[in-house]
């Protein structure tokens, strides 16, 4: 559905220099330098995946989803979208897609929000059943009935982003580019946002390009994650891989009955102790977690035992130190 092949990008960047006279001679002559914020970008998504795009600040993330949006045109590559070449076909092209930037609006900040659904229907030509459907839908799903009628510059940040995805799929799109949608938004909200993307997903089979610096955000949502650093693509692949290659640690907290006695289990490395809880790190390549919990038993008295996964924002820190960015 989605094919980009040898994208590259480079935007032309003023030099500035401080001082009366550098700006003085910044009128005549202004020396450029260029920035090259796509480098031979290429990947494949398939029709009703969840693909987290991620990388640091200034990766290319934003540039990526702008020509995919047909926003940008690149210096190089072609760029495939259900067909469509998406800067060429832009008219037909973008009734098949929806697109969401956490720090750009796509609602008339004066008026209610409703009146900008209206106005988005009439440019996409939705049909008024269609259309009231799908309304019904998001409201009660967003959770838009107290805001609709509410002009967007009364809105908090989060209920504008709730807005903000509706407004993006009052047309029913094929695809979905979500550029940081849960920006701003809180924990309850988060939830909320997160299994509507899900829902239509699995009910409509829409497909999400999602990118985001919230990693709780990719691992609730997508199953394969692709990471750009610098402009360059640098992993492509599934979540659980990434588990099994960067998340072989696990925390185990285990609370027992007052005990002096120093744990030491090989393959765990001690990070809390006191004479009744220890925190334990377990590198599982060397010991099974079962083991570890068999040795602590026969150790301590055993009251209390959870264990923790290595979160997935250290997995991809992990990651950017491997290709050092």
């Amino acid at each position: 559905m989605i094919k980009l092949e040898g994208i590259n990008k480079s935007f032309k960047v003023a030099k500035r220099s401080t001082g009366l006279l550098h700006a003085a001679k910044a009128l005549f002559y202004r020396e450029h330098t260029i920035v090259e914020a796509l480098n031979d970008i290429s990947f494949t998504i398939n029709s009703g995946e969840i693909v987290g795009y991620i990388g640091p600040n200034g990766a290319g993330k934003s540039t990526t989803i702008k020509i995919m949006s047909g926003i940008l045109v690149p210096d190089e590559g072609k760029c495939s979208i259900m067909g469509f070449t998406p800067w060429k076909n832009r008219v037909d092209y973008v009734n098949n897609i929806g697109v969401v930037f956490g720090q750009r609006s796509q609602l008339w900040w004066d008026v209610p929000v409703i009146d900008s659904f209206e106005l988005l229907k009439d440019i996409y030509n939705v049909p008024q059943q269609e259309y009231e459907t799908t309304l019904d839908l998001l409201i009660e799903t967003l959770e838009l009935k107290d805001i609709i009628n509410s002009p967007v510059r009364q809105l908090s940040l989060g209920q504008r982003m709730r807005c903000e995805i509706a407004a993006s799929l009052i047309h029913n799109p094929q695809i979905l580019f979500l550029d940081e949608p849960t920006i701003g938004l809180d924990a309850v909200s988060k939830i909320a946002v997160r299994q509507f993307i899900k829902t239509i997903n699995q009910e409509k089979g829409v497909t999400v390009v999602l990118t985001t610096h919230d990693m709780n955000d990719i691992e609730a949502l997508a199953n394969r994650v692709i990471l750009i650093g610098k402009g360059s693509l640098l992993y492509d692949g599934k979540i659980e891989e990434l588990k099994k290659r960067f998340g072989a640690r696990k925390k185990i907290t285990v609370d027992y009955r007052k005990n002096t006695n120093a744990i030491d289990i090989p393959g765990t490395s001690i990070i809390h102790w006191s004479h009744e809880r220890a925190v334990l790190s377990i590198d599982t390549e060397q010991i099974l977690t079962s083991d570890v919990i068999t040795e602590l038993s026969k150790k301590v008295d055993i009251l209390d035992v959870t264990i923790e996964s290595q979160p997935i924002e250290d997995i991809i820190v992990q990651l950017y130190k491997e290709f050092q960015i």
